[in-house]
Order: structure tokens, then sequence, then C-alpha cells
């Protein structure tokens, strides 16, 4: 049972935010061969393609694609035997919708605006990328489709990352500081293409949420925070990113 459950995690995480820190390290490497980090650009959410149409088919495309290791950890989990459905066991049910709404924009408070503090403390130090959330060509669709994509991160980021991952570890038998430390580190090594900055920032978010769902057994309030939190980003840089000088 044990070894099952340590392959099925790593094959999980190869699939999906394993693989992204992977590639968020090498990325922050290449960054760092190339010269000031604070002189560096990290790019999310651009387009995908020149023809308006094409760009379209391929971000929605990406956002389905990506939700698919969401699919298969939520799967996983179902097949225990002797235990809840996954949705009301990891908190992703419907029992509380109006006070999951207000504990995850309570929560996206608590973590944003001391965020966006993180942020603009790596950038003075120098240890933080720009970080550019939308494209510079906007559309009819750009909106709509940054507003999805904020969704299947909150979705993706907080179903593996959390009620997954850590769901895992306690039935591997890891001690509650050792499930919330890999669940922060993890959520921080992802997005070590932002920087080291953003790598503190998120791996101490990671802390907040993973003794949240230790604390109440839901990732539902932590979708909605995360939810709220990127379309703030993205869809206030796309629309107001001009006005304030970041492009």
């Amino acid at each position: 049972m044990t070894r099952r459950l340590s392959v099925e995690v790593w094959i999980v995480l190869g699939l999906s935010l394993g693989q992204s820190a992977v590639y968020a390290l090498l990325s922050l490497v290449r960054k760092l061969s190339e010269g000031r980090l604070r002189d560096s650009t990290a790019g999310l959410n651009q387009s995908r393609d020149v023809v308006p149409w094409l760009d379209l088919t391929y971000q929605v495309a990406g956002i389905g694609f990506a939700l698919v290791p969401v699919a298969l950890a939520l799967y996983l989990l179902n097949l225990d035997r002797d235990a809840p459905p996954v949705f009301a066991r990891l908190g992703l049910d419907r029992r509380q919708p109006w006070r999951d709404l207000a504990i995850g924009a309570g929560l996206a408070a608590v973590i944003g605006i001391p965020g966006l503090g993180v942020y603009f403390a790596g950038r003075a130090l120098g240890v933080t990328a720009e970080i550019v959330t939308a494209p510079d060509l906007l559309h009819w669709w750009t909106v709509p489709v940054l507003i999805l994509a904020a969704l299947q991160n909150a979705l993706l980021e907080e179903v593996i990352v959390v009620g997954y991952l850590m769901t895992r570890l306690r039935q591997l038998e890891w001690g509650l500081p050792a499930v919330i430390a890999a669940s922060a580190l993890l959520r921080g090594a992802y997005h070590l293409y932002q920087g080291f900055g953003q790598f503190v920032g998120n791996a101490l978010m990671g802390v907040v949420f993973a003794w949240w769902f230790h604390r109440t057994g839901r990732v539902m309030p932590l979708v909605v925070a995360h939810t709220i939190l990127d379309v703030v980003a993205f869809v206030g840089y796309a629309l107001f990113a001009d006005v304030v000088g970041l492009r």
C-alpha cells in the first residue's frame, strides 16, 4: 500500500506541478546566466499565435488540458476504500457556498496585500523578475480567457498541492509539519521562474493554505481565494498596465 501510494504521488506530480517545478528551476538558472534577475521578465498568459482565432483556440485548449491532472488526482482519491466521496472528502462540494465565498475573499485579502509587498520588495532587492500577467495585444475574449486561466490555476494548485498531496502524505504517515512544509515548498518551487522573492512569498502562502486545509478539511475556500488573487493580477494588469506605466 505504501509503495503504491508513493509511486502514485510521484506520477501525479510528474504530470503536473512537480514537472512545473523542474522547469521553473531551469528557467531561473537561465535567467541568472543571462544577467541580473531584476532585468529579466516572467510572462504569464502570453499570446500563443499571431492569428487571433488560433490564439484563442490554443489558450482554451491549454486551460482544458491543464485540468486533466486535477481529474486524475480526484479519480485516484475516489478509488480509496471506506472513504467519503472525493468532493466531500476534500471540501469541494457546495454545502456552504456563501461561507466558502466569504472565507475565500478574506483569505485573498490576507494573502494578496502582503503578497504585493513581497513582490515590490523583491523587485527592489533585485531577487524577483518583472512579472507580466497578460498579453500586450488585447482582444474581445482576452478578459474572459484570463478569468478562466485564473480558475484553472486555482483548481490545479489547490486540488493537487493541498487536497491531494496532503491527503496522500498523511496516508503515508508523514507528520503534520512535514506535510505542510512539503506542500508549501512545492508551491514555492513552481514559482521559481519568477525569482527568489516569489518563491518565498508563495511558500508562505502555501503554509497558510495547508494549515487551513488541515484545520477545516475544505479546499473550496482556497480555490475561491486563489481565483480572486489571479483574476485581480491578470485582469488588472490587462486593463490598467498602461495607466500605471507597467508597459
